[in-house]
């Protein structure tokens, strides 16, 4: 971690405000966060269990008041937009811009720069979150993320019940272990801002995959014959929303699945990359370690194993 001494020669100790605390990646962060000795505070809709090392305030990330007040005292944050509108963020943009000097944002890799829509209404609310940084004058470090192998989770309910997966299929993308983004999240959050090159950072796993090649890789990990059935966009749809998911959210899964991303997926990048030089590792940036096994597998030990921790007394044989 970066030291940093006031003019009495203490060491000062960042803080940092971490959204999205209890999620995939999150969760990650704070760990991480903590063992090098920041201080963490996050914000969260209901209270976890206590822990003496992270400083819980629960509020509404949507409400510029709640945002406010778990600003107070923080150097930096880590930003997950959980909606799929971005018209609430832009008083909470305002708040960050009045009271922090860094932001820390995670954004997706499926954004095209060059368009003026999106393919979906996920990567939309991606594209207008880093205009709403970017013109609010904030220090912004944006991590673009490829797809997070801990998705892969939204499978145990079906491996509970058998060896098939289902859902709409999507175009080969470069899974990325969350753990991966989490370091380059916490490098940037740490790293001084003069030793840091700001803007756009591209995070993606080892190789490109499809949803039947993540499936048959978990199932060889979990020893088990599992296969994927792809659907049609509209069967799909109407599975999803039997399940209970919110209609918007569904509607931008079955959009992500009909968009050919070959452009994107084309993108592999062994440590964060700033957008416009996908390939190499620039100077000083977040670096990240490849998320591939010996196998070059897609899905990591550890997302096998969580996958087994939730499968609990399901037979692996």
């Amino acid at each position: 971690m970066p030291d940093t001494a006031d003019p009495t020669g203490s060491r000062h100790r960042p803080s940092i405000l971490v959204t999205g605390a209890t999620g995939n990646v999150g969760r990650e962060v704070v760990n991480r966060l903590v063992e090098r000795d920041a201080r963490v505070r996050c914000l969260v809709r209901n209270r976890p269990e206590p822990r003496s090392d992270v400083d819980w305030v629960v509020g509404d990330l949507t409400d510029p008041t709640d945002v406010r007040e778990a600003m107070v005292g923080v150097d930096t944050v880590f930003l997950i937009w959980p909606l799929l509108d971005s018209g609430p963020a832009c008083e909470v943009v305002t708040e960050l811009a009045a009271t922090t000097p860094r932001v820390v944002y995670l954004s997706s890799t499926a954004i095209d720069d060059s368009a003026s829509r999106q393919s979906d209404s996920i990567v939309q609310v991606h594209a207008e979150m880093e205009r709403l940084l970017h013109h609010a004058g904030l220090s912004t470090i944006v991590l673009r993320s490829d797809t997070l192998a801990s998705n892969a989770r939204g499978w145990v309910a079906q491996l509970s019940m058998g060896d098939e997966v289902s859902g709409p299929d999507v175009a080969r993308t470069p899974v990325v272990d969350e753990r991966d983004v989490a370091d380059a999240a916490v490098a940037a959050l740490l790293t001084p801002n003069d030793e840091l090159d700001q803007g756009l950072y591209l995070l993606t796993g080892p190789e490109a995959l499809t949803r039947a090649d993540q499936v048959a890789q978990l199932g060889a990990a979990l020893h088990r014959p599992l296969r994927f059935r792809p659907l049609p966009a509209d069967l799909a749809r109407s599975r999803m929303l039997a399940d209970g998911r919110p209609e918007p959210l569904v509607e931008a899964l079955v959009s992500a699945s009909v968009h050919d991303r070959r452009a994107t997926a084309s993108l592999i990048t062994s440590s964060a990359s700033p957008a416009d030089q996908p390939a190499p590792s620039p100077s000083g940036p977040p670096t990240m370690r490849s998320s591939s096994t010996d196998e070059d597998c897609g899905i990591p030990p550890h997302a096998a194993t969580n996958l087994l921790d939730d499968l609990h007394g399901v037979s692996t044989n």
